[in-house]
């Protein structure tokens, strides 16, 4: 359902005109960030690149239940399995940032999570970015960090989307070409 949902609303705003399907990123923090890599994952060809942010990608280390999930890892092992996107790291194709602060202690979203990916991808032989973002917890406060992340996913995004790639900040539209 997932991977349906995404490729519908990316057919919606393809057929209207506004976007171009090859320069469509995708994003998240925490649940999100797990949602990302999980379509990145099990529609590899969908998104040019990926952001995902504090987030818990290997659902076995978290053998108490997630979310709706109630039974443990020993009661419903495939389960588990099945949705960690840290498992089918071999089969993300485009490329993935990883920012995580060092200090979350979060259930389920301690920095390993996002280690482990990282170290998954790059064994594969995939483009991905680990950022640890010091002396941050689950949601980052400083300003160094949020600027700095944001400053990363900039980057990203105009590496990975291509030339022209356009941000909103603000409210207001601005034009960012690389050079």
């Amino acid at each position: 359902q997932l991977v349906s949902s995404a490729e519908a609303a990316i057919d919606y705003v393809v057929g209207r005109g506004i976007v171009a399907r090859d320069r469509i990123a995708i994003g998240g923090h925490s649940y999100g960030a797990f949602m990302t890599a999980n379509l990145l994952a099990h529609a590899p060809n969908l998104f040019c690149c990926g952001i995902a942010r504090s987030g818990a990608y290997n659902r076995t280390l978290t053998p108490f239940g997630f979310q709706a999930e109630e039974r443990t890892l020993w009661q419903a092992t495939g389960v588990y399995v099945e949705m960690s996107p840290y498992m089918c790291a071999d089969k993300i194709k485009a490329p993935l940032l990883l920012v995580h602060g060092d200090k979350d202690n979060n259930p389920g979203t301690f920095p390993m999570q996002s280690e482990r990916l990282y170290q998954a991808l790059k064994g594969h032989g995939k483009v991905a970015r680990l950022v640890i973002l010091p002396f941050e917890e689950h949601g980052y406060r400083a300003r160094e960090s949020v600027m700095h992340t944001m400053a990363e996913m900039t980057l990203w995004l105009q590496k990975h989307c291509g030339q022209g790639f356009v941000s909103h900040e603000g409210g207001r539209e601005t034009q960012e070409i690389t050079t």
